[in-house]
Formats: structure tokens, sequence, C-alpha cells
């Protein structure tokens, strides 16, 4: 139910407005006084304010304009029995939605408050998914804790904050889009638009309909005037994936707006400014497309201010069990499902095998074996056949000797000491990781688990070395080994 403030110094129309609003379903609130209802903004949860514009002492455009710097978003609809165009207007300027006249239609006044309190709806949904979305593209929210992946992580950190233009390199399915999510999401751009284009799945002449927009009767079909995605992008990142697909022409283009930040839609003649950080994706080596002609060095430069390259999955296999639980839970909270475990045989083969289509290949592996796992847990006979034919045994183990010891060093990489852990387990891990330190009591909590089961599976945890218990009774605590 939707909570109204009603202020007016006359109190008959408290009661009319009263009666009339709460016959409609929603819940009201009245003072004769702006000073008291400044008070009662602080004290209800509202979806919209109503008030006089004449009133003793604090008047309802003082009323506005303070409310305007406590709550910005809150609509208020003012409404006076002397209205002139130079009061609607000023009302308007300071941030009212509407503007009513005393004696007002009952229908016409429910018109007004349905769309200032959608109004006021639709700000929070955004507001509250911009928050999601900045959430989960932190560059700590990337899952992996690999050496080469800090590296990332670390240069997403000082780029963000910069206006430089960013090349992200690497092979298909290794993420690239999110890692220029995460720089947008963590930037000072952060509250204006992500507009993200797929230059190789557009030809030359829709790619540049499609970046800059066209006039109508640009060509068949530009029956209305378009924006490009350069304008939409306008103060925040625009995301041009496959670059290296893009056309000679098109280049040119590009470079202009790179060193000008002005463009012209096609069939017009009008020069536009924008300002739009530009960040750029590709799985060519465009060093390699520069030297045989195919791409423009200048333009190559301008991209490449700063170079983020994604490593395949291979050369992080100490990513992959926690990639692996990651997509785990996400199946299982996509599907409403609960979520499964994966059997150290089943873990181990993952590991070892070479996943030519990267991280995106193992979340379909992941996603298909949750479909076939008939039981709480996956297992090898779950896993593509192909991946059981094509791993290399070799990999993981000590020394190629066929050791089974899963916590050794693997080559040069970190310890992967997460081969059969159960996911709360793997969740533990991580909350230490975070926060430092990890008790009985937030183990059952973050896990909804018995004392009993909390118990036992710390006490795995430490009798393999991977975390240490520190501290007695009631204070005692679990940390990662120094």
């Amino acid at each position: 139910m939707e909570t109204i403030l009603i202020v007016d110094d006359e109190k008959n129309y408290l009661l009319v407005l009263e009666a009339l609003l709460t016959d409609v379903g929603y819940e009201v609130i009245t003072t004769d006084s702006a000073k008291d209802a400044l008070g009662l903004t602080e004290t209800h949860d509202l979806d919209l304010v109503i008030t006089d514009m004449r009133m003793p002492g604090l008047d309802g455009m003082e009323f506005l304009a303070r409310l305007r710097s406590r709550q910005p978003e809150l609509p208020v609809i003012m409404m006076t029995a002397y209205a002139t165009v130079e009061k609607a207007v000023e009302a308007m300027k300071r941030g009212a939605f509407d503007y009513i006249t005393k004696p007002f239609k009952n229908e016409e006044l429910k018109l007004t408050i349905r769309k200032a309190i959608e109004m006021h709806r639709l700000m929070q949904q955004n507001r509250l998914l911009s928050q999601e979305l900045q959430e989960r593209f932190r560059f700590d929210n990337i899952v992996g804790k690999s050496k080469v992946m800090r590296q990332v992580y670390e240069v997403i950190e000082k780029v963000a904050q910069t206006r430089a233009s960013v090349l992200i390199t690497g092979e298909s399915g290794t993420g690239k889009e999110l890692i220029a999510r995460s720089i947008h999401f963590n930037s000072q751009r952060r509250d204006k638009p992500f507009i993200s284009v797929n230059c190789s799945a557009l030809s030359e002449t829709l790619l540049e309909s499609e970046l800059f927009g066209h006039e109508r009767g640009a060509f068949t079909g530009a029956i209305m005037q378009r924006k490009g995605r350069f304008e939409l992008a306008h103060g925040g990142s625009l995301f041009l994936d496959e670059v290296g697909d893009m056309s000679p022409s098109l280049q040119v283009k590009l470079l202009r707006v790179l060193q000008e930040m002005a463009f012209e839609r096609v069939g017009g003649s009008k020069t536009l400014k924008v300002d739009a950080r530009l960040i750029t994706a590709s799985n060519r080596d465009l060093r390699r497309e520069v030297e045989t002609g195919r791409f423009r060095e200048d333009l190559y430069y301008r991209l490449k201010v700063v170079h983020i390259k994604v490593p395949p999955l291979r050369q992080r296999r100490d990513d992959i069990p926690l990639l692996v639980h990651h997509f785990l839970e996400k199946v299982a909270k996509a599907n409403s499902i609960s979520v499964k475990d994966v059997s150290q045989e089943a873990l181990r083969y993952m590991y070892q095998y070479d996943w030519v289509g990267n991280v995106r290949e193992l979340e379909n592996v992941v996603e298909r074996a949750v479909i076939l796992c008939d039981g709480n847990e996956i297992d090898l006979r779950d896993l593509p056949e192909e991946l059981l034919q094509k791993r290399d045994p070799k990999v993981g183990e000590k020394n190629g000797s066929g050791s089974d010891d899963i916590s050794e060093v693997v080559g040069n990489g970190e310890l992967l000491p997460y081969l059969g852990l159960n996911q709360r387990q793997m969740k533990a891990i991580n909350f230490i990781k975070k926060n430092g330190f990890i008790t009985n009591r937030y183990y059952t909590q973050i896990n909804s688990v018995m004392q009993t089961q909390a118990k036992l599976e710390l006490r795995q945890l430490v009798d393999q070395g991977l975390i240490k218990r520190v501290g007695g009774g009631r204070s005692v605590r679990y940390v990662l080994p120094d």
C-alpha cells in the first residue's frame, strides 16, 4: 500500500482528501503544518507528498525546497486556490512533479497521483538495479584468485578512475565484456549508461548506423530519426566488442570520434559532440592485424592507451574450482533447485581439461551436469564424453609422478587446495579471505547447518591444512595459514 502525506492549513481539505484517497486504497497521513510535515518525511516511508502552496509560517514553496534537499526523489504535487502561470512554472522548476488548482476534479487528482507514484516506483527500481549492477560488477566480485587474475584486478582498479581508452584482448569466452563492465561500474561514470555493441554481428552499413545513428530518409527504411550508440552512451561508457572486425572506412570514422569527440549521424550534416569513454575488445592479435594492413596503426594506438590481456582458463587452472562452485550456485538459483556438490574425481577431470571455450565452456558444462545429475553430487557420468577423453592426466600431478595429493603446487601456479571440498567449505574459505576469520557461529549462519556439522567440516579444513584454529572455547576462530 502506497503512503501519501497531505499538507494543508485548511483542515476541511485534509478531511476530504483523506476520505477520497483512503477509499482508493492509499494510506494517508495528514498535517496542517509544513514544519511538522518535514518531521513526518523523516519518520515515514512515503511514496508521495501533496502540499498546499500558501500556508502560514513555512509556505509550500519553501517546504518543497527543503524537502527536495533531503529527499530529491520523493514526488511532490503542489495545490493552491491562487493559480498563476508564474507560480506553476516556479514550482516545476523547484522540482514539483505537478501542479493542481483548487477546487479540483477527483478523477483528475487521482490520475495525477497514479502518475507520480508510478514515477517514484520506477526511480526506486532503477536505483536498486543500478546498485545491484554496481555490486555485481565490482572487480573484486569477478571469480578468480590466481596470480594472473589479481594482476588484472589491479589494472582495473587503476584505470577505472581515469578517462583512458582501454583495449581488452583474449580468447573467446574469457570474460572480456565482464572486465569492460567492471571498469565502467568502478568508475565515476557508474551512474551513466553502459552501451555495448558487437561489431562482428552487423554489416558495415548497419554498424555505422548503429554507432552514429541516422536521420530520417538517410537510406531506404529510415522512416524516422534514430540516435546512435555514441549518443546513447553520452556521459557513460561505450563498449565495442570484436573491434578488429570493423571495416577500414569505419575505422577512419571511429578514429575521428576518438580525436575530436564529435561525429555526424548518417545522412546528417550537424556535428554532434559526445562525452563517452571507449572500451574495446578483440579476440584477434591487433598488433598482427596492423602489420598485415587490416587494422589502422593510428587507431590501434588510440584504442590501446591501456591494454588488459585476459588469460585463457588453461593458464589459470587454480581458478577452476572456484568457478565451478560459483556456477553451481548460479545454476541452482536460476532453476530454483538445491545447490549440488561435485565429486573430487569430477573436479579433477575438469581441472585437467584444456577448456578451448574458456570460462563460457566451463559454465555450459556445469549447467549440463546439474541438469543431468540424478543425485546430490555431480560425478564423472554427468560430464561430457569429450571432456573425459581429452583431459591431460599429467596436469596437477607432482612432477608428473602420478601423485594424487591435490594440495601440491601445480607447476608455477598457486596451491590447489579446493578439489573435493563441498559448497559450504568453499563458502567458508571465501568468507575468511574477505573477513580475515570465521567462527563456528558464522559458519552455521552462512551455510544454514547445525553447530555439530559446522565443527565437523571446519575440522576437515584444519586437518587438510587449508585453515588453522586460533584460540579456544567460545573465542575460537579459524584463519588462513601463515
